[in-house]
């Protein structure tokens, strides 16, 4: 009711409404201006230098901008220079808990199986896989790919089929997300806290004769990988040694990156609704090989009513919209055993 009134009081007391153009000649806007077009330049630029915008992707150079600025934004939202009122700054004491939408995955997906095995079973299997191989012999050539895909969607394919069809003929591109250095550290250099979260990391890699290892994991149909990103950047300029999963792996997948590096913590993101699932699974398939120790924390987008369940499945912190990122690596020192002293406290002796 307040952001409304105060709305209407702009439009019918303050007179705006009746200028053209109430920004029309300010300096301010004009000098912004300019540096959008000058900056927007600058990367046309840097891009046309790298052959185009597709060789520009293929080097990673898109991702790389996105993900420094990405990490600088958060950096300074953390430090509270740049404010979001009521994450950062006018946060409630107590916020009142929404009310959400609670789906059960399993049924969903087990719904959506019966439904394309009844459709496989009433389709022409011939008609099906005359089309999907029309498909994998135009995308070894230069056929009309498009057209292609559809004639084997009116035969009934799924668009897993189709995917796989010219999979066949071009292989799938796949790439190791790698974090980017030296952005989150740059913005933290002169602050104490992060000095103790430094030295705590320092004392940590003493004591296991290597830097603490984070796998930070992306797990179901959930392809938001700001947080994840923001994360592996920071804990990686604190120290820790970062091990960044790709987009839409499943538990069991995201299990076995975790023994295979030989990680001590796994941070699962989570901003689609798959933490009640995908995260206990994943616990699950850590016990069944054997590697209870291995600790697992989630962040992202999780109602603090879902915090107990996560917590008796065996989640060790769970960390939500406004967590400080810096205290997000303190807590995950104390995880791997090391005495954190609290915020505005001296450090205590090295373990």
């Amino acid at each position: 009711r307040i952001a409304r009134n105060t709305q209407l009081v702009i439009q019918e007391e303050s007179g705006i409404c009746n200028v053209v153009d109430p920004l029309g000649g300010s300096y301010y806007i004009e000098a912004l201006t300019q540096q959008l077009v000058d900056d927007a330049w600058t990367l046309i630029e840097e891009v046309d230098g790298l052959g185009g915008m597709t060789m520009a992707v293929a080097s990673g150079m898109p991702k790389a901008r996105i993900e420094e600025a990405a990490a600088a934004k958060q950096a300074r939202v953390d430090k509270g220079e740049d404010v979001i009122v009521g994450v950062n700054k006018y946060r409630k004491d107590e916020e009142e808990l929404l009310e959400t939408l609670e789906v059960d995955n399993h049924a969903v997906r087990e719904a959506q199986v019966a439904r394309i095995n009844a459709m496989r079973a009433s389709r022409d299997e011939a008609a099906c896989k005359a089309a999907l191989g029309a498909l994998t012999e135009g995308a070894k050539g230069s056929g009309n790919l498009l057209a292609l895909a559809v004639e084997a969607a009116r035969a009934r394919a799924t668009l897993g089929e189709i995917s796989d069809a010219m999979e066949a003929a071009f292989g799938r591109y796949d790439t190791q997300p790698r974090p980017v250095k030296g952005i989150y550290g740059k913005a933290y250099a002169d602050d104490s806290r992060y000095g103790q979260v430094i030295e705590g990391v320092k004392a940590v890699t003493t004591r296991l004769g290597r830097a603490p290892k984070l796998l930070v994991a992306k797990m179901g149909q959930d392809g938001h990988d700001r947080g994840a990103n923001v994360i592996a950047s920071a804990f990686t300029d604190m120290g820790f040694d970062v091990v960044s999963g790709p987009l839409f792996q499943t538990p069991q997948e995201a299990c076995q990156l975790a023994l295979d590096n030989e990680v001590d913590a796994i941070g699962a993101s989570s901003l689609a609704a798959g933490h009640k699932t995908l995260i206990p699974e994943l616990i699950g398939h850590l016990r069944d090989a054997g590697r209870p120790d291995i600790k697992v924390v989630a962040g992202g987008v999780i109602p603090p009513q879902d915090y107990d369940f996560l917590k008796k499945a065996g989640v060790q912190g769970i960390y939500g919209p406004g967590s400080n990122v810096v205290e997000c690596a303190a807590d995950m020192l104390r995880l791997l055993g090391h005495n954190m002293p609290p915020v505005g406290s001296e450090m205590e002796a090295a373990e």
